[in-house]
């Protein structure tokens, strides 16, 4: 788990035309809330948060006027078309706390021979992690699946120290039989019309 470094000025102005003046200039509004403290509204430099949020919950490390707020996203808002950050919701965190996130499911191996199809029901897995060792994913196997197989929560293997979120039953990715194509209409009636 990666741990970034970053400052972030407080912000006191509120507003659309204020969130508009902190993106002009480059950065991003964000709110830091938990652990029962008052919500503290600041800006974070828009191209190293968006550096910082490539790898999934991230742990960083804010610097708030000389203040050091270990923190981990928990909502990122983005502009729908072009996928500019808007604004972020942070979340304070301490060493050894336990915090739900999800993370991402990587799936490895290959299907059963026989044109199986695979489903991802879940493309994130729900976990309870120490939120200084949070996992960047998980890795499920499908090597030599076949139709109707499936593979659940409770089959995933954790790394030490993360419990499952989520029903232990609930199916990550299945194994679905393809589905057969239908004959065209007009390609049937034609071969009746020769015949």
């Amino acid at each position: 788990m990666s741990d970034v470094k970053i400052s972030a000025e407080p912000r006191s102005e509120f507003g659309k035309g204020a969130a508009r003046r902190v993106r002009a200039a480059g950065r991003v509004p964000a709110v830091i809330y938990g652990h029962g403290a008052e919500p503290v509204h600041v800006t974070l430099p828009g191209h190293e948060l968006m550096m910082a949020l490539k790898t999934p919950n991230v742990l960083i490390t804010l610097d708030v006027e000389g203040r050091q707020e270990l923190v981990i996203p928990k909502a990122v808002q983005r502009e729908a078309i072009r996928g500019f950050l808007v604004h972020i919701d942070l979340l304070t965190v301490k060493r050894g706390e336990k915090v739900t996130v999800e993370i991402p499911v990587q799936v490895e191996g290959e299907l059963a021979p026989g044109g199986g199809v695979l489903e991802h029901v879940l493309n994130a897995l729900p976990v309870e992690a120490e939120a200084t060792h949070i996992p960047e994913s998980v890795s499920v196997s499908v090597q030599g699946l076949e139709p109707g197989a499936s593979v659940l929560a409770k089959d995933v293997t954790l790394p030490s120290g993360v419990s499952l979120a989520v029903d232990p039953e609930d199916v990550v990715v299945q194994v679905l039989q393809p589905q057969a194509e239908e004959p065209e209409a007009g390609a049937a009636e034609s071969e009746e019309a020769t015949a």
